[in-house]
């Protein structure tokens, strides 16, 4: 009766004291969560949550705040945004009609859509095909400002409202299929190419015969938000840089960036695109298809030798010495990360409900793929190039095509690229970034000196025309002359706008107070000048979200641009006739010289953004059919 006795007290201290490591254990996070949150104050963010897939097994966590509003924890059930990781899963379901036969990825585009309004001047034997805008290869600049961020938008507008405004077409920037570059735009056209061949909305369509089949019961391409009669309240909260919280807002190129998940549910959708493509024994997706995201083909970077790049919705890249098939997102409140090891079977998903701009991410997605223990590339062999190669490439160059067409001038001027060459080493000196080293790999292919795999090619096209690519981005060699050119005009042209606005204010006091205000030459021209810079100070002040829409201030810089065009004209017709017929207005001959001058130097630059088409962005028309008026995020 003792020992019986003795027998039942022991289990029971043994069974409290289990419980009692169990307790602890679940209290007390595990290494990578206090890893992770130990880094959250570095990256500026107040929350995040993950998961990490090894074979069958996945593992899920989260830390730091969901809403910094009311201060609650954030858990790894929470759901999140993706950002432009959306382009992953509207890129499957795009496969996933392909392997229905409902679209064909080699045909033009305009087979399925025959009335875009989109100019391409190598139709005859180069259109775009649907595989291009899977690739980014299309040729297709990115979305404008006023596609991307509006107060006033609708998650309801229809995805071809979105595509170009009212009697405008989208100009190609490449030979589609030749260079990569990434464009919204080309997703939005995707999501416009599903609602053609499947008869509703996208939306709708991936819901059910995409995430419903993979078990993905937490996910929806439809707009998701945080407050409202229709709120979510198991979604986190996004957080502006700062820290301000935002909660979801509705956008024209949605099929970009719109998806509401899970870490739990992301972590399926990875384990599908490593397995064959098969759900309960039956094809979702091709095999074949899967297999080839993240392989590029046909591009002039491939046909060069360098065997990464964007493909199919992911890019595969080496980082943390490994390569990993990867998608990143933002969306200024959300930033989110998917990266896999098909061969491995690995991968690992995060979402952070803030998107600061200079966060080092890498600090936290590196801890990430540490936990796939991957084993890493081999070290390099030393190489060397051909001594002719190596003053060839030397110059200046410029990114082509520029991802953001309207902004093509500010590029040309202030995304320049220094490239130095010796028969051992690259450096890339951008005049806006961090320089790069980079190392012979063997013939023109070169690698990042931190890097263990070929990043990089040097390219020659037709007449000689010299470039070096990554596969994600193409620099092409500028006559170092126009650099020069380009630098002195801006130049000439800012301090012009200074002297106009500081003189001219004075000149036309003096005019006012003589009663010959309408006659001095500098007035109108000022008139302009002032009412941009007060337009453009309205706008930095009137909210993130109202950047691309009709407002007084977006009008105002609008009507200011075309003003200061015809007013600095004016004025040097005028100042020309006075100097020419050597009269005095207001400020004496020595003076007006001077104005002509000034004047002169502002004109020039005027002409100089008229030539390139400076696009400010402001929608001044409306959306046909929408309550909206017509600002990306990235890879």
């Amino acid at each position: 009766m003792r020992l019986t006795r003795l027998i039942i007290v022991s289990a029971s201290l043994l069974l409290a004291a289990a419980a009692t490591a169990a307790a602890q254990a679940q209290a007390r996070p595990d290494a990578l969560t206090e890893r992770i949150r130990a880094e959250l104050p570095t990256l500026g963010v107040p929350g995040v949550v993950w998961a990490i897939v090894s074979g069958d097994s996945t593992t899920t966590g989260a830390a730091g705040i969901r809403d910094l509003a009311t201060g609650k924890r954030i858990t790894p059930d929470a759901r999140v945004q993706l950002g432009s990781v959306t382009k992953t899963l509207l890129a499957t379901g795009v496969l996933q009609l392909a392997t229905r036969g409902l679209v064909d990825l080699d045909a033009p585009l305009a087979r399925y859509l025959s009335d875009l309004p989109i100019d391409n001047p190598w139709e005859s034997t180069d259109p775009i095909r649907v595989r291009h805008l899977l690739d980014h290869s299309s040729g297709l600049g990115d979305a404008h400002l006023w596609q991307v961020f509006s107060a006033n938008t609708s998650p309801d507008l229809p995805l071809r409202n979105a595509i170009a405004r009212k009697g405008q077409t989208i100009r190609l920037q490449a030979r589609p299929g030749q260079r990569f570059s990434y464009s919204n735009t080309g997703f939005l056209l995707l999501g416009v190419l599903i609602e053609a061949r499947t008869g509703e909305r996208y939306e709708q369509w991936l819901d059910r015969e995409l995430l419903a089949p993979l078990g993905m019961s937490q996910s929806s391409f439809a707009w998701t938000t945080q407050v409202g009669p229709q709120a979510d309240t198991t979604m986190a909260m996004g957080h502006f840089e700062g820290g301000t919280p935002q909660p979801s807002y509705a956008i024209p190129v949605r099929p970009a960036s719109q998806f509401a998940t899970t870490a739990r549910d992301m972590a399926r959708f990875a384990r599908f695109l490593m397995n064959d493509g098969r759900v309960n024994g039956s094809v979702l997706v091709d095999s074949a298809l899967l297999a080839a995201m993240g392989r590029p083909r046909d591009t002039d970077a491939v046909r060069a030798g360098l065997p990464n790049g964007y493909a199919l919705g992911l890019q595969s890249r080496e980082r943390w010495g490994v390569v990993t098939h990867c998608h990143t997102g933002n969306i200024g409140t959300f930033r989110a990360i998917l990266c896999l090891a098909p061969a491995a079977q690995r991968a690992f998903f995060a979402s952070y409900n803030s998107d600061p701009e200079s966060a080092p991410w890498d600090r936290v997605d590196s801890l990430l793929a540490a936990e796939l223990q991957l084993p890493r590339l081999p070290a390099p062999s030393p190489a060397r190039i051909a001594q002719e190669s190596a003053q060839r490439w030397s110059g200046w160059y410029t990114q082509r095509p520029t991802r953001f067409e309207q902004f093509a001038y500010l590029d040309a001027v202030g995304s320049l690229t220094r490239v130095e060459v010796s028969d051992t080493l690259i450096r890339l000196s951008p005049t806006g970034g961090a320089r790069r080293v980079l190392a012979p790999s063997g013939g023109r292919l070169w690698r990042v000196v931190e890097r263990r795999g070929v990043t990089h090619a040097l390219l020659e096209g037709e007449g000689g025309a010299l470039s070096i690519t990554d596969g994600t981005r193409t620099l092409d060699r500028v006559p170092v002359l126009s650099v020069y050119v380009r630098w002195a005009s801006a130049v000439l042209g800012l301090v012009a706008l200074l002297l106009i606005l500081l003189r001219g204010l004075w000149v036309s006091v003096q005019a006012w107070r003589a009663g010959a205000l309408r006659r001095e030459p500098l007035w109108w021209t000022t008139l302009s000048v002032v009412a941009m810079l007060v337009a453009a100070a309205g706008l930095a002040g009137q909210g993130f979200l109202a950047i691309g829409d009709r407002t007084a201030s977006s009008v105002g810089l609008a009507v200011g641009s075309v003003g200061l065009v015809v007013a600095v004209g004016l004025s040097v017709v005028h100042l020309g006739l006075a100097v020419w017929r050597g009269g005095v207005v207001w400020v004496g001959r020595r003076g007006q010289v001077f104005d002509l001058l000034v004047a002169l130097g502002l004109a020039q630059w005027v002409v100089v953004l008229v030539w390139w088409e400076l696009d400010l962005d402001l929608d001044l028309t409306r959306f046909r059919g929408a309550r909206v008026v017509g600002i990306s995020s990235g890879c």
